[in-house]
C-alpha cells in the first residue's frame, strides 16, 4: 500500500514539473524512453543474463518510425503500436539461437550482433540515411494534427501513463510462473529442465519481452528527439542501460524508471556546473554503487520493509 501511494506521488511529482521547468519536459520524456529499455535489461538480469546489445532493439524501433512515417503512417498510436512490435520481432529472431548461451558468451555475442546492426545502420547511406540519420516528422495524435511543442507536451504525459501501464503489466509477468521461471534459472537451470520447464522458450519469451520494451523506449526517444542516428545501436548506449538498470536496482520495475531520472537529472545537472560532468557523474555513480549495492530502488524497499 505504501508502495503504490509512493509511486503515485512520485508520478504526480513528474507530471508537474515541467510546469515549473519547461525545459524538464525533454529530460524527462527522454529518461522515460531509456527506463522503458533499461527495464528490459533488468528482465533479463532476472535469469542471470547481461545483454550488452540491447542498444540495437531501441534503435530497431526508432527507425520503425522514421520508416513508417516516411511510408505515410502518421499517427503516433500506431507508429508506437508498429515499431514495438518491429523490437519484438527482432528480438525473436536474434533470440532464437542467443538464449541458448550463457554468461559472458551471452554478453559477448549480443554486442556483436548490435554492433553488426549498428554498422548497417551507418553503412547503408540510401536506406538510413547514413550517420546523418532520419528526420521523424511530428505526427498526428488520434487525428489531431499539432504543432511541435504541443506534440512533445503529448508525448511526455503519453510516456507517463505508459510508464504505469507497461510497469503494471511488468510487474504481473515477473510475479507469474513465467517471471519466477526465470529467477529459476538464475539459481538452478538444472533442476528447472528436470522438472519439465522447457528453459529455452521460458528465456526467449523473456527476450522477446526484453526486445519489445527497449523498442518503446526507442520509439519513444526518436520521436522526443526528431531524428533517428545509428549512435542509438552503438555499444555505449547498451552499455548505458545495463548501468540504469544496475543502478536503479533490478528487485523492482521501478527501478529502472529510477535510474533513468537519476542519471538524467545528474547529467543535466552536471554539464550546467562544469565541462568535465563526467567527472561529477562518475563520482556519484561510484558512491552510489558502492553504498547502495541493490540500487537506489533497493534503498526505498529496505526502509518500506523496515518501517512494516
Amino acid at each position: 500500500m505504501m508502495r503504490t501511494i509512493t509511486a503515485a506521488a512520485a508520478v504526480l511529482v513528474l507530471a508537474l514539473l515541467p510546469v515549473a521547468a519547461p525545459w524538464l519536459q525533454f529530460v524527462l520524456t527522454l529518461a522515460i524512453a531509456k527506463g522503458f529499455a533499461a527495464l528490459g535489461v533488468a528482465v533479463l538480469l532476472r535469469a542471470g543474463l547481461i545483454s550488452i546489445g540491447h542498444a540495437m532493439f531501441f534503435a530497431a524501433s526508432a527507425y520503425a518510425v522514421a520508416f513508417l512515417a516516411r511510408a505515410g503512417v502518421n499517427d503516433l498510436g500506431l507508429l508506437l503500436i508498429l515499431s514495438v512490435l518491429g523490437g519484438a520481432l527482432v528480438g525473436a529472431i536474434a533470440g532464437s539461437f542467443l538464449v541458448r548461451y550463457r554468461a559472458i558468451f551471452f554478453a559477448m555475442l549480443n554486442l556483436a550482433v548490435s554492433m553488426v546492426f549498428y554498422a548497417l545502420c551507418a553503412k547503408l547511406y540510401g536506406v538510413t540515411g547514413g550517420t546523418d540519420g532520419i528526420p521523424v516528422p511530428v505526427p498526428a495524435v488520434f487525428g489531431v494534427v499539432l504543432g511541435e511543442p504541443a506534440f512533445k507536451s503529448v508525448l511526455f504525459y503519453f510516456s507517463l501513463g505508459l510508464m504505469m501501464l507497461v510497469g503494471l503489466a511488468v510487474e504481473r509477468y515477473l510475479n507469474s510462473p513465467l517471471g519466477h521461471a526465470l529467477s529459476a534459472v538464475h539459481t538452478n537451470e538444472i533442476r528447472l529442465e528436470y522438472l519439465g520447464i522447457p528453459v529455452w522458450a521460458v528465456l526467449l519469451i523473456a527476450y522477446v519481452v526484453s526486445a519489445a520494451l527497449a523498442g518503446l523506449g526507442g520509439a519513444i526517444a526518436g520521436l522526443a528527439i526528431g531524428r533517428v542516428v545509428p549512435d542509438f545501436a552503438f555499444w555505449t548506449a547498451s552499455g548505458h542501460l545495463v548501468l540504469i538498470a544496475v543502478l536503479g536496482g533490478i528487485g523492482g520495475v521501478l527501478g529502472a524508471f529510477i535510474g533513468a531520472l537519476f542519471l538524467e537529472l545528474l547529467h543535466s545537472a552536471a554539464v550546467t556546473v562544469t565541462d568535465s560532468w563526467n567527472l561529477i557523474v562518475g563520482t556519484t555513480l561510484i558512491i552510489v554503487i558502492i553504498f547502495m549495492p541493490q540500487g537506489i530502488y533497493g534503498l526505498f524497499a529496505r526502509k518500506e520493509a523496515t518501517s512494516l
